[in-house]
């Protein structure tokens, strides 16, 4: 009898992934409770309000029933919030006025056990916060991360943050700062990030550090625990990025590409090489390789071009094949940098 019992179990098909679709919040609140491994949730355009959460739900797909009508996710102080959930993918959604953050996906806290394989697709995050450490996309503990095509306007902190985040990219994003809104950084990598690619986006006024590779995280936040370094082996490459004070700070991070970027008017340096985390053990921000990238500048604006802050390892930076222009002084266009740059061009219109 009990093999006969095993038999029939192993020879039950497994549960069927269902498509279930959506419309407005009380068949929401319904499919949350019910969805399963594998399921797609498809909402049918309208408003719907914030504070949703799914854990431990593996592959599950959110997306909208019309992609030229996304169902927009109001309020809160989370539009959504995903703990552990591998092989999630979100598209074509609009989350908009969360008093903490956009949406935040992340580990449960299981620092070291990655979550693996998220995708968010044509997600448009808008009026987060709007004052004080408030993200409109925060993501903790993954690794194969793919964010793209996403559209974030007005933010609190950070407008993409990741915390401990490994094999990540970022691709054909727009980041938009706006008036009213603190925007700390735009997209930020910390706290162990690794393998992080970050391409083809277009960034205006998008805060204090538009980019920032490293940056400054408690010891208890790291992923995994006992990382030595905010970021390493970072790439940032082929995006826009006008105005902002600087176009990116590189905070603590060993190993940085930034090529091929065409920087527009920022505020008041190019570029910040700092030192925030300075425990026992941690590497001297260093490593640093800017290649064929286009920095057009005031120089009425920009008087120190690389702000240098102290416990750094400036030396270890590489220019090359840059293209420099201050529009308003072009004979004024050669940047003072730690190191002599190579085939560089200055001044040229």
């Amino acid at each position: 009898m009990k093999g006969l019992l095993l038999i029939c179990l192993l020879a039950a098909p497994p549960l069927r992934a269902d498509v279930m679709v959506v419309h407005g919040p009380r068949e929401l609140s319904a499919a949350i409770r019910q969805v399963k491994a594998g399921d797609t949730i498809r909402l049918a355009p309208g408003d719907y309000p914030g504070g949703n959460s799914l854990r431990e739900i593996a592959n599950v797909t959110l997306e909208a029933l019309d992609p030229a009508k996304p169902p927009h996710f109001k309020g809160g102080a989370q539009a959504w919030h995903f703990v552990r959930c591998a092989g999630l993918t979100l598209r074509n959604l609009h989350v908009s006025g969360q008093t903490s953050n956009g949406i935040n996906i992340d580990d449960g806290g299981k620092r070291g056990d990655f979550v693996s394989g998220i995708t968010l697709e044509n997600i448009h995050v808008s009026d987060v916060g709007p004052n004080g450490n408030f993200d409109a996309i925060k993501c903790s503990g993954l690794e194969n991360l793919n964010i793209r095509n996403c559209n974030i306007t007005g933010w609190g902190g950070q407008a993409i943050d990741l915390v401990g985040c490994r094999k990540v990219n970022i691709r054909d994003c727009r980041i938009t700062g706006k008036a009213g809104f603190s925007q700390h950084t735009g997209p930020q990598f910390k706290g162990g990030c690794e393998d992080v690619v970050m391409e083809n986006c277009h960034l205006v006024n998008a805060g204090e550090r538009p980019i920032q590779a490293g940056g400054s995280t408690g010891l208890d936040y790291f992923r995994p625990p006992g990382a030595t370094f905010e970021a390493r082996r970072i790439v940032i490459r082929g995006n826009v990025i006008e105005g902002g004070t600087c176009a990116c700070a590189f905070t603590g991070v060993d190993g940085v590409e930034f090529s091929g970027n065409k920087v527009i008017e920022p505020t008041k340096w190019i570029f910040r090489i700092l030192q925030e985390t300075r425990e026992t053990g941690f590497a001297p921000c260093r490593n640093g390789v800017i290649s064929n990238n286009e920095f057009i500048f005031h120089r009425s604006k920009v008087n120190t071009d690389i702000n240098i802050g102290p416990g750094t390892a400036p030396e270890t930076f590489r220019f090359t094949g840059n293209h420099w222009l201050a529009t308003d002084a072009p004979e004024r266009s050669k940047p003072q940098l730690p190191v002599e740059e190579v085939r560089g061009s200055y001044g040229v219109r």
